[in-house]
């Protein structure tokens, strides 16, 4: 279902005044204070309260815009397939691919996604707990 999810402001007002627009690597739309809250993943923080509240977990697929996933499922249909289990602050497909910027990232990231999907476990969320870690610790967040 729907739920609106929290994060600290990172792109400049307005960002998106023209629809919503991937995050490019670079992105001229992020602040300064943004570039170093993503890059140590301080802007994901907040989301613990959607865990709290139970519109996420802390492990699975990231949650997308609606409007995104709706032009998404048009190329990649199996997306759908994402919304099988509740979204998470960290996946697989976070810690294997980052940030997806067109279509074809997003076909990695699916790929990813379905393979969490498949093999849920509380070992494979312990890898991706232990990977998230390596990711902010090594500041490869965008």
């Amino acid at each position: 279902k729907p739920f609106e999810i929290i994060k600290l402001r990172t792109m400049i007002h307005d960002a998106e005044g023209k629809g919503p627009d991937w995050t490019q690597l670079n992105d001229i739309r992020i602040t300064k204070v943004g570039y170093f809250l993503r890059r140590f993943s301080i802007d994901e923080l907040p989301q613990l309260w959607n865990v709290l509240v139970g519109d996420m977990s802390l492990i699975g697929p990231r949650p997308e815009r609606p409007r995104m996933v709706q032009e998404l499922i048009r190329d990649l249909p199996a997306m759908e397939l994402r919304h099988i289990v509740r979204p998470g602050i960290s996946g697989w497909a976070q810690v294997h691919s980052g940030y997806a910027a067109s279509v074809e990232d997003w076909a990695l990231k699916l790929e990813h996604d379905l393979y969490y999907i498949k093999n849920f476990s509380l070992l494979l969320d312990f890898f991706i707990v232990l990977k998230t870690f390596r990711v902010i610790l090594h500041s490869e967040g965008r």
